[in-house]
């Protein structure tokens, strides 16, 4: 194919572009928020001669990797970058003051983007990089997979980011150096681009993990397996392990919720009452899964007995058939919906995990617990447990309009008199 039709088939995703030359050498390499018409933008005629210009003459073949944001691209172009070193990949040699990622040489070493003005010996450094935001988001997206502190001094006690899952909190002996270590070592093979050697370093731990038969430590090295996976293919869910360990934590569950059920009720003024339940698999909408709900054994307005009602018919029929518990159930509302909805599931005599969220200032109730959980907005627990209450909200709110419409115009065919 001709490398002019080639680019104009390139996806309008983001991700990084290779570009060589007539004996297959990588010669440039770039980033893109959409490569095609980033890599087209290199061949539309310049009005004077530049050094884009005589890149654009040794071009003989594109080839481009997608990934699912620009700060994913960022990382795999700095590594790549590193790995094949192309003719035209300048140096930035100007007085700004780039920043770096260094990893210092403590026992427990710390990852920051620094703009330093020596180089310490002890630490190392990656980059130039010139958007120091993508920096920055690219750095959180390795943390999701591979904790690590960022806090300086080194602490005495256990900070906010231990218990939204982002760090394992050395300072308390919370984990080994050698695993510790560990985690330093991945961190820098994605820095540099190492992913065959990454990739072979993961199964092997896994594989001495389960020879020690210590399987919850094995666990942990798969989905971080999984999860550098879909960060060099360009798959977006990749963040959905991470959101489960957060909740695992933070709610003391007894194992990461992969099967979640949520129940939301819909009504106005007691009128068409109707109630919802959306199931998620592993972070994702599982539509097989959902269920409605016709409110049948509550009059006028009263969300609790609602709730206790569409809980119990859910859970008693599961119990009946045999099948499978969900991992996680989620009650939108308060502490009176929760107690609701406990009580059913005593009387069923069913254990499962169930808490209750609440919209106006996203406080987590727990049963058997006076005070709120409050997650940070911007921790991923929080984040799936929103996604998941917002979808039994809409769904809840499209079956009463389906039942409100039938009923309007059942009365207009029927009018009563």
């Amino acid at each position: 194919m001709d490398i002019r039709d080639k680019i104009k088939i390139l996806p309008r995703s983001s991700g990084v572009y290779l570009m060589k030359d007539e004996n297959g050498a990588v010669i440039y390499i770039g980033k893109a928020v959409s490569l095609n018409k980033r890599v087209q933008s290199y061949f539309r005629k310049q009005k004077h001669f530049s050094k884009t210009d005589l890149l654009v003459s040794h071009i003989r073949d594109i080839e481009t990797i997608a990934t699912s944001s620009e700060a994913e691209a960022l990382i795999l172009e700095a590594s790549l970058i590193k790995q094949y070193q192309p003719k035209y990949n300048i140096e930035l040699r100007d007085d700004k003051s780039y920043p770096y990622i260094e990893i210092t040489g403590e026992e427990f070493s710390r990852i920051a983007i620094v703009r330093p003005r020596e180089k310490t010996k002890t630490s190392r450094y990656y980059g130039p990089y010139v958007e120091v935001t993508l920096v920055r988001e690219a750095l959180s997206i390795i943390r999701k997979i591979f904790h690590f502190r960022t806090c300086d001094p080194f602490p005495h006690k256990e900070c906010l980011d231990y218990h939204i899952g982002l760090c394992e909190a050395p300072c308390i002996q919370n984990i080994s150096k050698k695993d510790y270590a560990r985690n330093i070592r991945n961190v820098i093979l994605i820095l540099e681009g190492k992913k065959d050697e990454l990739f072979k370093s993961l199964h092997k731990d896994m594989e001495t993990l389960v020879k020690e038969k210590k399987f919850e430590a094995a666990a942990k090295v798969r989905d971080q397996i999984r999860a550098i996976g879909a960060l060099y293919s360009g798959t977006k869910d990749i963040n959905y392990y991470k959101e489960a360990e957060q909740l695992e934590r933070a709610l003391n569950l007894p194992k990461a919720p992969r099967r979640i059920e949520a129940f939301d009720i819909s009504n106005i003024m007691g009128d068409q009452a109707v109630g919802s339940m959306v199931s998620f698999f592993n972070g994702k909408p599982d539509k097989n899964n959902y269920r409605r709900f016709k409110i049948r054994e509550v009059l006028g307005i009263d969300d609790f007995k609602m709730i206790a009602e569409v809980v119990r018919r859910r859970y008693s029929r599961l119990k009946r058939e045999g099948l499978l518990f969900p991992d996680l159930i989620i009650i939108d509302g308060g502490k009176g919906q929760l107690s609701a909805a406990c009580e059913e599931l005593k009387k069923l005599e069913v254990q499962i995990p169930i808490i209750s969220l609440a919209k106006r200032e996203e406080e987590i109730f727990l049963p058997n617990k006076r005070d709120p959980v409050i997650l940070p907005a911007d921790s991923l627990g929080l984040k799936l447990l929103q996604r998941v209450r917002d979808e039994a909200h809409r769904f809840a709110i499209n079956y009463h309009r389906l039942k409100r419409g039938k009923s309007v115009f059942e009365k207009t065919i029927n009018p009563v008199e």
